[in-house]
């Protein structure tokens, strides 16, 4: 075809790409969650879970053996002091197995709010690049505890063979609900921390005493069964007291069963968790700023 004749074709009308942009503004006042966002970057939040699991072992001489390492040397270490020298009482089960069980949704709790709360400035370079949903960050945190739990709760079934301790089907089956608790739990105060550890870098020496004062006030190396009603229930506020006693009892079938001071411990994780998230949204928008 030769010029002239090209020319002298009608031009097509330019194709309309305008629901193909995204427009992206910095929110004003109370913004929502945007949870149907996040569900869109869902395979976002499984590269990044998966990324955080093998940099934490990378180059290590024992890799995920460090899983069950600390939680172990730390069970042997309490078991000397609290069970044997200070004579801690253990509601009449074997210390070692009495303490290892709380230790283990513990560890993940402690793991998943140190990463969460570590998330944004640890991924500065990502959030300053591209615009995704930057609760996907503390979520994926938070979710890369999971496999380290399940390695350690293999030595916990063993120790539980050992000491001839078998879970009835019926308190079993609350352990994931339980677990779930202690997500909800990290991801609720790793979310205030974020966002305030992207302002303030000191809160990141913050976290580790806060850690540890959290793990005394809460029953890892002593039984709740001290305190009486209604104090037990008011010290279901910490929502890791729920999650410890929980476990023991669905797997030792000591502590309390569900009921109030459970409930307490629920209902103070989900408000830390919706809280933490709106305040993370409020101030995502200076991240990039900040970091």
């Amino acid at each position: 075809m030769s010029l002239s004749n090209a020319q002298s074709q009608p031009l097509a009308p330019a194709a309309d790409d305008s629901d193909d942009i995204i427009l992206i503004e910095p929110a004003h006042g109370w913004v929502s969650l945007g949870l149907r966002e996040l569900w869109q970057y869902r395979e976002l939040l499984y590269f990044l879970t998966w990324r955080d699991i093998k940099v934490r072992y990378k180059q290590t001489l024992l890799g995920a053996s460090w899983a069950i390492l600390q939680p172990v040397f730390t069970m042997i270490v309490m078991s000397i002091f609290f069970g044997r020298l200070a004579k801690m009482p253990s509601d009449g089960m074997p210390y070692p197995i009495f303490n290892y069980t709380a230790l283990l949704p513990w560890t993940f709790f402690a793991g998943g709010m140190a990463r969460a709360a570590n998330s944004v400035v640890g991924s500065s370079g990502l959030i300053k690049k591209v615009y995704f949903p930057r609760l996907v960050v503390p979520i994926s945190g938070v979710l890369a505890g999971i496999p380290d739990f399940l390695l350690s709760f293999l030595v916990l079934f063993g120790m539980m063979i050992y000491y001839d301790i078998y879970p009835t089907a019926a308190s079993i089956v609350w352990l994931p609900l339980f677990l779930l608790l202690a997500g909800v739990t990290a991801l609720g105060v790793g979310l205030w921390f974020a966002a305030l550890n992207a302002e303030y870098r000191d809160i990141h020496y913050l976290i580790g005493f806060i850690t540890q004062f959290w793990m005394y006030a809460t029953p890892v190396v002593y039984p709740a069964s001290l305190l009486n009603d209604p104090w037990k229930t008011i010290y279901g506020l910490n929502p890791m007291v729920g999650v410890v006693e929980g476990f023991r009892w669905a797997l030792l079938g000591k502590g309390s069963p569900p009921g109030p001071m459970v409930a307490v411990s629920a209902v103070v994780a989900v408000l830390l968790m919706i809280g933490g998230a709106y305040y993370f949204r409020r101030l995502e928008k200076t991240f990039a700023d900040v970091v």
